[in-house]
């Protein structure tokens, strides 16, 4: 078989990116498109394990630069052939570049698709052994093709001759892998999970049908086609395949897609279900498997927070009346899973630049917002962040009130330990220990982190961690009832918090003490 000159896009911009993949008919000309990255950093992991010919890029993107990227690039892989994009301002870093070996540069004001398939093949002469593709190449490169513009939600007349050949059943629908924090470079890894994930859905829905299909960074996604009257046993499928891989795999969680029957409703579905099922896992951590049908009931979304009022409560030191008000309106946005990341997070920074624009005089806070700014923005779900916002507040109360002065601060702190190591597999919240020690919760959680290297969530995680180390060293009890034992009421959730503390699954851990012995 022919081997096709193989290209990687790489550019901050999705409508760009778009515009490239769209101008020409990549694989008549003899090209394949391989991924598309959105910075530096992001290319290198897909130069790794794609193997490029050529990569496209940009010159100013965040993260990573094209300057950068060339040159690490013409380093690691002299083999790969680099071409620049650059607007008429940026010409003087393309000069640059040129230094580090790049094969040719085009002006995006110029970008169409003559100028840039002259580039390509002229890249292409200088790369030995790539011809034109075969004819068994054109047709699967031709599916490829389709369903990536049909997604993108561009007008095409779908091949009725290939996809009915491709696709013989009635219903389809998405399956995506977030893989969470594990990010996997190397092709090999990838195509075993991908072979994994088809192999048990097509040993319980029988002539399934799958397709891959580009996702989001470290996420795989199918398309995968059946018979109408196979959807309820799918569904079964995924959500036993998903559970089953959640004690080994807590990091990683599953969405699925609402169905449809139509290539016209193929975008649609992707953006208005797919992609905000992929969001809604922000704001539902615990849920190892989201479906629309068996989503919880959003909560109303709250209304718009009093920011004036709140700013005045800074300036006058009404510190714990305005963090109350603050995380009342932070648990509202958070039980509205529908709400907006991106605002979400943009809130919380928003709070934290205004308190230290009003306390000022305190440069340690100053200091340390910006460390905050970037922990919000990596947070990976609503805990998390809303754990960055806690331990802003606590720094604040620590740095401008003395509550009741460091003997009485240290043995109420004594009082709140012991009471978790007594009650840690009860429901815990700081909610409820603020009412049981009759103390304000704002308060409670400045107690709380200016005595301990933690927050309080992560020290109970900690405690019934350990608990849950000795009882699976213990008698042998299952694990399941092991994490009902120390307060967890969803299992996969367990794993996942185990996992994080000790490095080891349940199983993993209890199977590795008794090697031991």
């Amino acid at each position: 078989m022919n081997q096709l000159c193989k290209v990687l896009i790489v550019d901050d911009e999705i409508l760009v990116r778009q515009g490239i993949k769209y101008v020409l008919d990549w694989e008549r000309e003899g090209f394949q498109l391989v991924g598309e990255a959105s910075n530096g950093q992001e290319a290198l992991e897909l130069v790794q394990s794609l193997k490029p010919h050529i990569v496209i890029t940009d010159i100013v993107m965040p993260v990573m630069d094209g300057q950068e990227l060339t040159r690490i690039v013409k380093r690691d892989y002299p083999e790969i052939e680099v071409i620049v994009l650059s607007s008429f301002s940026e010409f003087h870093y393309v000069r640059s570049t040129f230094q580090s070996g790049v094969a040719d540069y085009i002006l995006k004001p110029k970008l169409e698709a003559e100028g840039l398939l002259q580039v390509l093949n002229k890249t292409k002469d200088k790369i030995p052994g790539l011809v034109s593709p075969d004819s068994t190449d054109k047709e699967a490169l031709s599916v490829d093709a389709l369903l990536s513009r049909i997604i993108s939600g561009y007008e095409v007349e779908p091949d009725s001759d290939i996809l009915s050949h491709k696709f013989p059943h009635e219903l389809f629908f998405y399956l995506g892998c977030d893989l969470g924090l594990t990010t996997i470079s190397d092709r090999q890894t990838l195509d075993k999970l991908k072979g994994m994930i088809i192999a048990r859905l097509e040993k319980q829905v029988p002539n399934i049908i799958h397709y891959p299909v580009p996702g989001e960074q470290n996420t795989i996604l199918f398309l995968f086609n059946l018979k109408e009257n196979q959807w309820s046993q799918t569904v079964q499928a995924v959500r036993l395949m998903s559970e089953g891989l959640a004690e080994s795999e807590p990091e990683r969680r599953w969405v699925l897609s609402d169905g449809f029957h139509e290539w016209s409703k193929a975008s649609d579905v992707y953006n208005n279900s797919y992609l905000k099922l992929l969001q809604y896992r922000f704001f539902l951590p615990d849920k190892v498997l989201l479906i629309h049908e068996e989503l919880p009931t959003s909560k109303t979304e709250p209304d718009k927070f009093n920011l004036s009022h709140f700013t005045e409560q800074i300036k006058r030191l009404q510190l714990e009346e305005a963090f109350t008000d603050l995380r009342q309106h932070v648990t509202s946005l958070s039980m509205h899973y529908e709400s907006d990341v991106f605002e979400f997070k943009s809130f919380l920074g928003n709070i934290i630049f205004n308190v230290t624009n009003q306390l000022t005089h305190i440069k340690t806070l100053e200091e340390a917002k910006y460390a905050m700014f970037r922990a919000i923005d990596e947070a990976p779900d609503v805990d998390e962040t809303i754990f960055v916002l806690e331990s802003f507040l606590s720094k604040v109360l620590q740095y401008t009130t003395n509550s009741g002065g460091p003997q009485a601060s240290n043995a109420n702190m004594n009082r709140l330990l012991e009471y978790i190591e007594d009650h840690y597999a009860e429901p815990l919240s700081l909610t409820e220990l603020s009412k049981h020690f009759h103390f304000n919760p704002s308060y409670l959680s400045s107690l709380f982190t200016s005595h301990n290297k933690e927050g309080f969530k992560e020290h109970l995680n900690k405690v019934r961690t350990d608990k849950a180390a000795e009882l699976l060293r213990g008698d042998g009890a299952p694990i399941s009832e092991i994490s009902s034992m120390v307060g967890y009421g969803d299992h996969s959730y367990f794993c996942k918090v185990f996992k994080k503390y000790t490095g080891l699954s349940p199983s993993h851990y209890r199977r590795q003490y008794y090697s031991q012995e």
